[in-house]
């Protein structure tokens, strides 16, 4: 039955904002804490569009539960899933059946929009020329230096955690965290190993935290400061919630894992049991870091470190929602988040993020502190009594809050640092710096033109004109200029005397006379002026020929260009410099100091990569750069081949486990998917076994399976083969095929002549 739109006076003047904005913008970010009604505001937004006759409503989300929870919310308010006008979709199907799309909306709503940066989200811009959009988020940030301005133009934002916290909106807590000498910060703080977004690997997570030892401090904490309390545990991976789970439902507590591989079904009978009580702890592998919707959880356990800011506030948010009967949420932090990132009642400079200027990526603790790095084994450790602290409790978060009494660490992306400013000087006119009260440099500029987070546009006493970082120090300078005003995508425009604009890369700081189109691959960011490609790294890569981007290939954490004319440090005889590496360069991920030439690829396709120095790095998927040595002497130059046979050695032995592990892995599933079967949908074809679907309903026919091996047809008369995984080993070109014993297959070519095929 639906039921009238309710909101709080704060929903309301939000959505005023953002219809406000929509009279400027077409595409607008709107940022509001978890468990605030973002989901109510949009039913809101949706119902008064559509109650205009402004046209249809797609809203897109990325998993099925937010589909399915969107769909609920809206039908509350009177629109059904059903109405033609509103249509509620999953990212990935949408990107599946764009051809079967025969109109387009006029609005499009992104839900946990901090994804839309992802390529299945952008087309949508493209896709839907003449459509409004609006991306809901709790956290508008990316641990890459890459905002959201390309997408969305302006940000608009309600109160911070602490803001709805004070006016009762959201649930007071209390904060116990590891100490900073204890034994799980000591094993956190030997995690070395970064994923492909920046942040620790899982698989090293897993090997350093999923043992015995570190669960049942885990398990100590839950029984000291949240015994018998309702709550969500967050691990690291299924393995992990499996033990934790596991080791709780020994102690007695009610407790069940819940991850990827859970079956939908499942998944929802135990959330509902949940909810209704009658399972006490959820251990989760990243389900409900975003729209699970629970108001009386009363603890949340923190069991996955992270350097993500977003998926720390998402955890973290899930224990504040208001319930009846609810006093407070007790955040256990196992993992020393509280060190890398502050309370969660934290005012972020969402802007900033939003711009592109910071990043929600936070740096581990001991680093912050400038601890020396300590490793330690699980094994090794016992559990000790004063591992944990209360940092805050409840009953005195308000009056800390106001009184601003807790002391916290200062998280590097957090705005607890003061804004940078201008200050004037009255007896000389003369302008400075300043955060807070604290003077940055004296009164010595004629003008601050602009100030961006961390730098100043400033005019010399001289009439000179710069850059001035936040300790006062010249980033750039140059003779004379009539005025400087900080851009988008990490640019400063610069006008001269006769007005004409130039424009710097704050990247590089690299000068050019027309600004430059910025060509992106993956996260990392080219520039092109004319048919020149350039790095934005403060040693530039220009590329001398008419190089097209069919040379520049992305590899996720780096990209390589192919480039024969890039100039290469010359090594002497003893090395050939005419391999098949010769000619391409590297630039990677977050990595602003140069761009580096490829020695050597290793058969892990990690690489060996050098720059103008002769400095010579190993850079593989996930961990960055690592320093080998510099070949600047004959004795230094043996020292770095020995390493990088060591290292190519190593990568070749991991690069046959891995590919033997591999194949047994697709031929025990191509065994098990022997029996699939082919469905359809729509007017296409596809393959499935059970809930699992191998080959996508994307073809006009697919035959039941031989074996492993399945008959494929793509368009009319254009048969093919593919494994009954998907993997394509006969092109759809053939007007027939017959797939026979032993996996000789026979096909008929458009000439009538047969040909015999033996599949692998």
């Amino acid at each position: 039955m639906a039921v009238p739109v309710r909101l709080h006076d704060y929903q309301k003047d939000i959505k005023s904002r953002l219809f406000e904005a929509w009279r400027v913008h077409r595409s607008v970010m709107m940022q509001m804490p978890t468990g605030t009604g973002k989901t109510h505001v949009l039913a809101a937004v949706v119902r008064d569009f559509i109650t205009a006759g402004n046209g249809t409503v797609w809203i897109i989300a990325h998993r099925r539960e937010l589909v399915a929870q969107a769909e609920e919310t809206i039908a509350r308010y009177g629109i059904d899933k059903t109405d033609g006008r509103v249509r509620v979709l999953a990212i990935q199907w949408l990107s599946r059946h764009w051809d079967d799309e025969i109109s387009r909306p006029s609005l499009v709503v992104i839900d946990e929009a901090h994804h839309a940066r992802a390529k299945t989200y952008r087309v949508l811009w493209d896709r839907c020329p003449g459509a409004k959009f609006l991306g809901l988020t709790a956290t508008p940030c990316r641990m890459s230096r890459n905002g959201f301005t390309d997408l969305f133009d302006t940000l608009i934002t309600s109160w911070s955690i602490a803001g709805f916290i004070e006016k009762g909106f959201l649930s007071s807590f209390d904060y116990i965290s590891i100490r900073q000498d204890s034994s799980e910060q000591l094993l956190i703080d030997s995690l070395e190993k970064r994923g492909a977004d920046g942040d620790y690997q899982i698989k090293e997570m897993n090997d350093v935290l999923n043992r015995r030892p570190s669960i049942e401090r885990l398990y100590a904490s839950i029984r000291k400061f949240a015994a018998n309390k309702k709550g969500i545990v967050y691990a690291i991976s299924i393995g992990h919630a499996r033990a934790i789970a596991g080791y709780y439902g020994m102690q007695g507590v009610n407790a069940v894992a819940i991850d990827s591989k859970t079956p939908m079904a499942v998944r929802k009978r135990l959330v509902e049991a949940f909810k209704a009580g009658e399972i006490q702890v959820l251990v989760n592998v990243d389900v409900f870091s975003e729209g699970f919707d629970c108001p009386d959880v009363e603890f949340v356990q923190m069991a996955r470190p992270t350097l993500s800011l977003s998926k720390y506030l998402q955890q973290a948010g899930r224990g504040l929602r208001k319930s009846e009967g609810k006093s407070a949420c007790t955040l256990i932090d196992n993992v020393g988040l509280y060190r890398v990132f502050g309370l969660p009642t934290v005012s972020w400079d969402w802007e900033s993020m939003f711009r592109g200027y910071e990043t929600g990526r936070g740096y581990r603790a001991g680093r912050i502190q400038g601890e020396a790095r300590s490793v330690v084994s699980s094994s090794e450790i016992t559990v000790r009594d004063s591992d944990m602290e209360v940092v805050v409790s409840h009953d005195n978060l308000l009056s800390a809050l106001s009184k601003q009494k807790i002391s916290q660490p200062q998280p590097m992306h957090a705005s607890v640092k003061t804004e940078l400013k201008a200050w004037k000087d009255g007896g000389t006119g003369l302008w400075g710096l300043r955060r807070g009260r604290r003077h940055i440099t004296g009164a010595q500029y004629i003008t601050v033109f602009d100030i961006r987070n961390d730098m100043a546009a400033v005019r010399f006493a001289d009439n000179s004109c710069g850059l001035i970082d936040d300790s006062g120090g010249t980033i750039w300078k140059r003779r004379h200029c009539k005025a400087m005003k900080f851009g988008r995508n990490h640019f400063l425009t610069v006008t001269s005397s006769t007005g004409h604009a130039s424009y710097l890369d704050l990247h590089s700081l690299r000068t050019y006379d027309c600004k430059p189109e910025i060509k992106r691959f993956g996260d990392i960011e080219l520039l092109k002026s004319g048919n020149v490609y350039y790095s934005r790294t403060r040693v530039v890569y220009t590329n001398n020929s008419n190089m097209t981007a069919d040379c520049i290939f992305n590899c996720k954490s780096y990209i390589v260009i192919f480039d024969y004319h890039a100039h290469a440090p010359f090594f002497g005889e003893a090395t050939d410099m005419r391999d098949s590496t010769s000619g391409y360069v590297c630039i990677l991920r977050d990595d602003y100091d140069s761009f580096y030439h490829i020695y050597k690829r290793l058969a892990d396709r990690s690489l060996i990569v050098y720059d103008g120095d002769k400095r010579f790095y190993h850079v593989a998927e996930g961990c960055g750069k690592r320093y080998i040595g510099c070949r600047s002497t004959d004795s230094d130059a043996a020292d770095v081949e020995n390493e990088i046979d060591l290292l190519d050695r190593d990568a070749s032995r991991q690069y046959l486990v891995s590919r033997a592990e591999a194949e047994r892995k697709r031929q025990l599933m191509l065994d098990d998917f022997r029996n699939a079967m082919p469905f359809k949908a729509g007017r296409k074809w596809g393959l499935k076994k059970g809930d699992r679907v191998t080959i996508p309903p994307i073809y006009r026919n697919v035959m039941p399976p031989v074996g492993k091996y399945c008959a494929v047809e793509k368009n009319y008369s254009q048969w093919g083969v593919f494994a009954v995984d998907g993997t394509v080993l006969v092109e759809p070109l053939y007007p027939n095929v017959e797939i026979g014993e032993h996996g000789v297959v026979t096909v008929t070519k458009v000439t009538g002549n047969k040909e015999y095929m033996k599949l692998p």
